[in-house]
């Protein structure tokens, strides 16, 4: 089999089988199975797979069939330029959440405190990419948390892979955080109420970890506790930056509602991404 004719008939099955993108998907899982970045098909269609590659290919599409997502197939997801590793212990970074390292990005002068001394931490991290990210970005020190021990484990090999120098901690939203610590604190948290689970498309619901998408019977659950408990750990005039689920956005500046500077942030398609809030009190140097 050509390498043509794997990515025809990988399409079509794709597509028979409602995949979004499937010759986008036939040619990620093939580059997968060849170990070759998809350029490579577009100056060799002629060339005959090998017994290995074809076996494995099969494989990567059944499972793609079967409603496993692309990144969890090959284990990899782009965040902000950056390729990180996925598995199923932790959410598929999106898009979206590249929001969240911008709207830190443009407030970098208001919460870096000078350089070195900057300190940040990420609730929640999953894969570690906003942690990472914004570690790299900025030049701060990092930390992140997370309840998964599992989801730890990948935060720190990302961290490690990247030359990102973030502390990981397994702990309970910021229960193991020593208070009046961090400058920034961001978030992507889960949000989507238990009652909506089976509205969710399978690659969602019966792929990806539920503790990273339930937030509880409201979906509001742990933005209330993040809200309630930044305070604490935040350095006066410290901000609380997170993302947003479709229709929370009133409900978490009402949480917000005794803070300084609360700012909601439309994407792209004008659907309220990101709240940005400031604690009270005046920022020292170190």
């Amino acid at each position: 089999m050509t390498i043509q004719t794997a990515l025809l008939q990988g399409a079509s099955l794709l597509e028979d089988a409602g995949i979004a993108v499937p010759r986008l998907t036939a040619e990620v899982l093939l580059g997968h199975a060849m170990r070759r970045r998809r350029e490579y098909f577009f100056a060799h269609p002629e060339q005959e797979l090998r017994e290995v590659e074809w076996i494995h290919y099969g494989r990567y599409l059944h499972e793609r069939l079967k409603g496993k997502p692309t990144q969890y197939i090959t284990g990899r997801q782009e965040f902000y330029g950056r390729e990180f590793r996925v598995t199923a212990d932790v959410l598929i970074p999106r898009p979206e959440t590249e929001h969240v390292v911008e709207a830190a990005l443009r407030r970098r002068a208001e919460w870096a405190r000078g350089g070195g001394a900057a300190r940040l931490l990420d609730v929640g991290t999953g894969s570690g990419a906003l942690a990472a990210t914004l570690q790299l970005e900025t030049g701060a020190a990092a930390w992140a948390t997370d309840i998964s021990p599992a989801a730890a484990r990948v935060a720190a090999g990302n961290a490690l892979r990247l030359d990102a120098a973030v502390h990981v901690a397994v702990c309970d939203v910021l229960a193991a955080v020593a208070p009046n610590s961090m400058d920034l604190i961001v978030a992507n948290p889960p949000y989507v109420p238990l009652t909506q689970r089976e509205g969710l498309q399978r690659e969602v619901r019966d792929f990806e970890p539920h503790v990273a998408l339930f937030g509880g019977p409201t979906g509001l659950e742990i933005y209330r506790r993040i809200v309630d408990d930044a305070p604490r750990v935040l350095r006066p005039g410290g901000y609380l930056i997170m993302e947003l689920g479709f229709g929370t956005s009133d409900a978490v500046a009402d949480m917000l509602g005794g803070w300084n500077e609360v700012d909601v942030e439309p994407d792209l398609a004008g659907i309220p991404r990101v709240i940005a809030a400031r604690t009270g009190g005046v920022r020292r140097p170190d």
